[in-house]
């Protein structure tokens, strides 16, 4: 079983910074690539952010030029560091994963999910 712990979320003024960090722990084989989601109040959950096992990383056009997707491999861990942050982008950020367990069939990748972590930004 595996487990993300996502941290760093808070309240922020309006062009702030914050970085989150999520770690992941568990039986895990190998990570695939990690990534971050959001979802604001009344809006369908989307993708910020993913960085790839080989470094390759993937950014929402809102966000391409102020945040910074990055992973330290020893650790099982994800941040994202959020620049020049914005009132609408005010939601609930999750931490996903792809994982190969150790348990799992071989070349299997599961589809992990932390609890989220609150970013608020005032105006």
């Amino acid at each position: 079983q595996v487990q993300l712990v996502e941290s760093g979320g808070g309240l922020v003024q309006a062009g702030g910074s914050l970085r989150l960090s999520c770690a992941a722990s568990g039986s895990i084989f190998s990570i695939n690539a990690m990534g971050w989601y959001r979802q604001a109040p009344g809006k369908q959950r989307e993708l910020v952010a993913v960085i790839t096992k080989d470094g390759s990383t993937h950014y929402a056009d809102s966000v391409k030029g102020r945040f910074t997707v990055s992973r330290d491999y020893a650790k099982n861990t994800v941040y994202l560091l959020m620049n020049s942050l914005k009132p609408e982008e005010t939601a609930v950020y999750y931490c996903n994963a792809h994982i190969a367990t150790m348990t799992g069939p071989r070349g299997y990748v599961y589809d992990y999910w932390g609890q989220g972590t609150q970013v608020t930004v005032s105006s």
